[in-house]
């Protein structure tokens, strides 16, 4: 009988173990005394009172807001696009497809301070001030790719075939869309809406190349406030508020799938 290697078991331990330690650290140093986190000096909750009592606290929740916003609108108009893309290239082929799909899987590849640097160079050269508006456009421009890609993966077993048979009875193209079309791609949909806020409110390079006065995001305010070197535990403290924010989303998620009613 051949004896199981432990070797694969042992590495994904070190990975898990690379991954998941600076996250423990960082939840366990928005409670520690000492500021600077070199050593525990105690239990407390001073940090988490700075950050509703503070400047550089309501600072880092108008920063947050900022990136919610953003990414919520991000969201809203890359999904739509994105959506309309993968349709237009599972539906129809030809060169010009080619070509669509060429331009929408190049932003994948590029690297993110070329399309910072290419955004910017449009936006000055049609003289739009930057700011809240110009990060959302940015977003969605490399949002839109990660949707259609999403969206398309999951129309890849759909047969258009359907919509034909729904039209020959009678439907209208508004209701076979809504009907038919959009909750068999939901799931696409849906996958492509969550990576695309994801990347947007995680997104630094572009975000910082295309920002102006008065729409300073998350990670920018982060990345501020690390170069002064004086609120580390402020950003220890929403970071593990942000973090069991999503813990209670994926649980709450798990237990609405058990409690679903089966069909």
């Amino acid at each position: 009988m051949t004896r199981r290697s432990i070797f694969p078991a042992i590495v994904t331990w070190l990975v898990l173990f690379f991954f998941y330690v600076p996250i423990i650290l960082l939840v366990v140093n928005s409670f520690n005394l000492n500021s600077y986190g070199t050593a525990w000096k105690g239990f407390t909750l001073k940090w988490y009172t700075q950050l509703f009592v503070s400047d550089e606290g309501r600072a880092i929740w108008r920063s947050l807001y900022i990136t919610v916003v953003v990414g919520a609108l991000a969201t809203l108009g890359s999904t739509i696009l994105g959506t309309c893309a993968a349709f237009a290239l599972h539906r129809y082929k030809s060169t010009l497809q080619n070509i669509h799909y060429t331009l929408i899987y190049t932003p994948l590849v590029l690297p993110e301070i070329l399309i910072g640097i290419s955004l910017l160079i449009f936006f000055a050269s049609i003289h739009m001030p930057l700011g809240m508006t110009s990060i959302v456009l940015a977003h969605i421009t490399f949002c839109v790719s990660y949707v259609t890609l999403a969206v398309l993966s999951r129309l890849q077993d759909f047969d258009m075939s359907v919509l034909e048979a729904a039209r020959d009875l009678g439907a209208s193209n508004w209701t076979t869309t809504w009907k038919v079309l959009v909750p068999i791609i939901l799931p696409g949909i849906l996958a492509g809406a969550l990576l695309a806020f994801t990347l947007s409110i995680d997104d630094f390079v572009i975000t910082f190349l295309v920002n102006g006065p008065g729409s300073t995001t998350l990670p920018i305010q982060i990345q501020g406030m690390i170069k002064r070197g004086r609120s580390m535990p402020l950003i220890n403290s929403i970071s593990s508020i942000l973090l069991a924010i999503t813990f209670l989303a994926l649980l709450g998620s798990k237990l609405l799938m058990k409690t679903r009613p089966k069909k």
